[in-house]
This record gives C-alpha cells, sequence and structure tokens, in this order.
C-alpha cells in the first residue's frame, strides 16, 4: 500500500512540472526544479544537469541542487573519459555504485566543491535524435543502490528538462528572427526616406527645365524632351508612393477631410486614364449613379486610391480587354469597385497582394513595372478612413478590387489626425 502511495506522490510531481512546461518559458527556475524533484524522488543528495558546449565541446553545468550551480558553473567537464561522457555518446542511462573506483570519475568536481562523490545516475538529455546533455543523481541515501526505478524518474525528468531546453531555443531564435526583421524594416523604412528627400529637388528642378526647354524651343524638340518628362514624371510618382507608404508606417498621414462628390471624382479619374487605356487598346467604361453620392473624406487621398486601382487593371490586362469601374451604395457605406479582364491572381497570393513590396510575379522575370507598393497604400489609406478593401479574381480571367468608405470618416480617426469634427448626415 505504502509503496502505491509513494508511487502516486512520484507521478503527481512530475506531473506538476509537466503543467509548468505548458505554461512557462523561463528556463533557468524550471530546470531548478527539475533537479530539486529529481533529487527528491530518487532520494539522492543532489541532482545537476550538464549540457554540452557547442564551442568547446566540453560539457557544462547548467544548473545544479542546493547552492552549488555557482561553484559547478567553472567547472568544464570532458566528453572523452568522463562518466557524463560515456552518458552522452551512449545516450544509455549509467548506474556508478563506487564512483571513486571508477577511472571514468571526474575529480575535479569533488576538489571544487568539497562533495565527495559515491554513487552516482546520470542518463542522457536527448532532443530527437540529438543529445544535448546529462543529468546526474549523486548519492542515493542511506548508501543504497541506484534501482531501476530510479532510472525511470530521471529518464521522466531528463525529458522534460529537454523539452524545457528545445522550447526555450526555439523562442530564442524566434525573438532574434523578429529583431533582425525588425531592423531590415527600419532600413528599408529609412532607405525610402531618404532616398524620397534626396531626389525631390534635382527631379523639381528636371521637371521644371525640361517643360521651359519643350515652351522654348516648340514642336522641333517635342519628340526629344517628351520622353524625358514622361520619365521625369513616372519618377515623381513613384516618389510620392514612396512618402505615401513612409507616412502610413510612422502614423503621420494626416487626413484633411472635406464633402465632395464622389461620383464626379470616380468620372473624373475615369476620364483621365481613357487616353492611357485606349493606348494599350483596351476599353475603359464606367457604372455610376445618377444621382450625387456625397462622401466627408480626403478627397485627394480617395483619388490616390482610385488611381492605384484603374492603373493596375490597365497595366495588368491586354490589348482587347475591358476594365470597368463602378460605384453604388452598399447599405448606408458607398462602395467603389474596378475590375478587369486581365491575368488574375492566384488565389494564394489574394490574402498577401496588400503587403508591402509584394509582388504575384517573380521580381526578376516579372513583365510590369512597379515597386510593389501600390495596393498597399491603396489598403493603408482605405484603413485610415475606416473603409475596408479586398480583392477577388479569378487566374486567367480576370480581377476586381472592392473599396467600401463610409459615408463620413469615424470620429476616431478625426480625433487622431486633428480634423474637424465630420458633417453630420
Amino acid at each position: 500500500m505504502n509503496d502505491t502511495v509513494g508511487r502516486l506522490q512520484q507521478l503527481e510531481r512530475i506531473l506538476e512540472i509537466s503543467r509548468e512546461l505548458t505554461s512557462t518559458v523561463a528556463l533557468v527556475p524550471l530546470l531548478a526544479r527539475i533537479v530539486d524533484t529529481a533529487a527528491e524522488l530518487t532520494e539522492s543528495e543532489s541532482a545537476s544537469i550538464l549540457l554540452q558546449d557547442k564551442r568547446t565541446g566540453e560539457l557544462r553545468f547548467q544548473t545544479a541542487t542546493g547552492d552549488r550551480s555557482e561553484q559547478l558553473a567553472d567547472i568544464p567537464v570532458p566528453i572523452e573519459g568522463s562518466i557524463a561522457g560515456t552518458v552522452l555518446i551512449s545516450g544509455e542511462p549509467l548506474i556508478i555504485r563506487d564512483a571513486q573506483a571508477d577511472p571514468r570519475h571526474f575529480a575535479g568536481v569533488g576538489q571544487k566543491t568539497g562533495l565527495e562523490i559515491r554513487s552516482l545516475l546520470a542518463v542522457p538529455l536527448q532532443v530527437k535524435e540529438r543529445r544535448i546533455g546529462v543529468l546526474e543523481a549523486i548519492n542515493k541515501q542511506d548508501d543504497k543502490v541506484f534501482s531501476q526505478e530510479d532510472v525511470e524518474i530521471l529518464m521522466t525528468m531528463a525529458a522534460q528538462a529537454a523539452v524545457a531546453i528545445e522550447n526555450a531555443r526555439l523562442v530564442g531564435a524566434l525573438r532574434d528572427a523578429y529583431q533582425r526583421l525588425g531592423q531590415l524594416d527600419k532600413l528599408k523604412s529609412d532607405f525610402i526616406s531618404i532616398a524620397s528627400h534626396e531626389l525631390r529637388t534635382p527631379l523639381s528642378l528636371i521637371l521644371l527645365y525640361a517643360a521651359m526647354l519643350r515652351e522654348d524651343l516648340g514642336e522641333g524638340a517635342k519628340a526629344q524632351l517628351d520622353p524625358v518628362l514622361r520619365a521625369a514624371t513616372r519618377l515623381k510618382g513613384i516618389m510620392e508612393t514612396m512618402f505615401n507608404l513612409r507616412y502610413l508606417e510612422t502614423g503621420q498621414m494626416d487626413l484633411a477631410p472635406s464633402r465632395f462628390d464622389l461620383r464626379a471624382e470616380v468620372q473624373e479619374a475615369c476620364k483621365d486614364y481613357e487616353t492611357l487605356a485606349g493606348t494599350a487598346g483596351l476599353a475603359l467604361s464606367s457604372s455610376l449613379p445618377d444621382e450625387e453620392m456625397p462622401i466627408y473624406a480626403d478627397r485627394e487621398k480617395v483619388r490616390v486610391v482610385l488611381d492605384n486601382l484603374i492603373s493596375n487593371a490597365v497595366k495588368f490586362t491586354s490589348a482587347g480587354g475591358h476594365v470597368r469601374v463602378a460605384l453604388c451604395r452598399r447599405g448606408k457605406d458607398l462602395e467603389m469597385s474596378v475590375a478587369d479582364t486581365g491575368i488574375g491572381i492566384p488565389g494564394e497570393d489574394l490574402e498577401r497582394i496588400f503587403e508591402r513590396f509584394y509582388q504575384v510575379e517573380d521580381h526578376l522575370i516579372r513583365r510590369q513595372g512597379g515597386m510593389g507598393l501600390g495596393l498597399s497604400i491603396v489598403k493603408g489609406l482605405v484603413d485610415l478612413h475606416g473603409g475596408r478593401v479586398w480583392a477577388e479574381s479569378v487566374l486567367g480571367r480576370g480581377s476586381r478590387f472592392v473599396v467600401v468608405l463610409p459615408p463620413r470618416i469615424p470620429e476616431i480617426a478625426s480625433v487622431e489626425t486633428g480634423s474637424p469634427a465630420p458633417f453630420a448626415s
């Protein structure tokens, strides 16, 4: 009966540590708890965990019972010729009845700590097929011999210690990865800010003098200067995109809301892209309501959203295709959509196309230009207005981008941006 009760108590203690494994990633206190429990359940004078140092290959004490951890931390235990090293290499538990008589006994531990090691039980710490260290129990009480039951207990405790160490390693690796990603993200944002700022002044001069020269020289210089103006204008658009991204990232994007007719804005955007669509051999049409569609929003930023969606549709639709822009009410909200008969988007990419710098085609072989920022800016501006944006697509048959905006900017957006309170509707 007593053996049964004792066994149940052992299982309860082991179960307590298992629960801790699932609720904490604090390695040091958990390993200390494991060696204390290992010593208690095997009725040993002390217990310790040694881990293999990846740099030197030696075993180092990670933790031990009592106040010996600091003393043991500076003692390297060689792999070759030591009891702990034998267990690490073989992967099998080892009971030593008389440690002093065993030639593999490493005397440095006793000399440093003053602990006389009489008997010893050592088991390997293993993560899958990889052995990382050893768990030892020292000096069975009353000079008894370590039993098979003690081996089973220590093997269970070693498995728990290995899980704790591996969890800590994975958490550390994940933390390092996030830190590196954060550093890369900051470098990317800094580059965008610096590049945009440094290019602004020389680009403005190029545009100014190219326009002046074209006007002064007349039609004779048109063929030479028009490509310069087009290239400079395109570069200006790229810079504006980079600025918008930077402001969205840093939370410095302010809204300047006003009341305007969204139908008229969509109509004007379609008119501006008619020439581009015609040049590309596309049909550009619109489906607009008869009545006005009043909205209280930042007109300029809503236009940026429209320009990005329409230009994307034209860019990714082959000659003979069709781009259709529509505007309607969706309950109290206003819905804009841009549909095309272009190349379409693979289903696995639909959730990612609004990420910064993400491009469906491989950047080395893609046929279309762009930096992969337009849709990211669209989403940022729509979110800033308290709206929603999503994409629908069938690969090879076309895509449809939908933007739903509230009739007025939410109260929180006005407070955050310092904008005046929206009009009452």
